[in-house]
């Protein structure tokens, strides 16, 4: 696997997670969940990339799309977290402090034995 393959998956893998996170303090709509990901992450994504992932998570019962007319000149689709989204972020948040802290270690041990 190339180097940008692995930095692909790894990027798709946190996803659901980034844009939950976005979501987390206030429902968004699809346009602003790319721009608040790409302003606060520097990731570029597509429409084609959010998306689908919005539906998924909205299938799953962990979002909850609602249409809001008179904002803009055309309604727009908000999402927000379900309470099961809620809990659903929490376990997220506790596995990737986990994942993180021992790929950390193996860092760590990597740099030490490279001396």
């Amino acid at each position: 696997m190339s180097l940008e393959n692995w930095q692909e998956q790894l990027r798709r893998g946190g996803l659901d997670l980034a844009i939950l996170l976005t979501v987390a303090p206030a429902p968004r709509y699809g346009l602003e969940i790319i721009r608040q990901l790409e302003e606060s992450t520097d990731l570029v994504l597509t429409e084609g990339t959010v998306y689908p992932i919005l539906a998924r998570l909205t299938r799953d019962g962990v979002l909850k799309a609602e249409w809001v007319e008179g904002e803009a000149s055309h309604p727009r689709k908000y999402y927000r977290l379900t309470d099961r989204g809620r809990r659903r972020l929490e376990a997220m948040l506790v596995h990737w402090a986990a994942f993180a802290e021992k790929i950390g270690r193996l860092i760590e041990t990597a740099r030490k034995e490279k001396r």
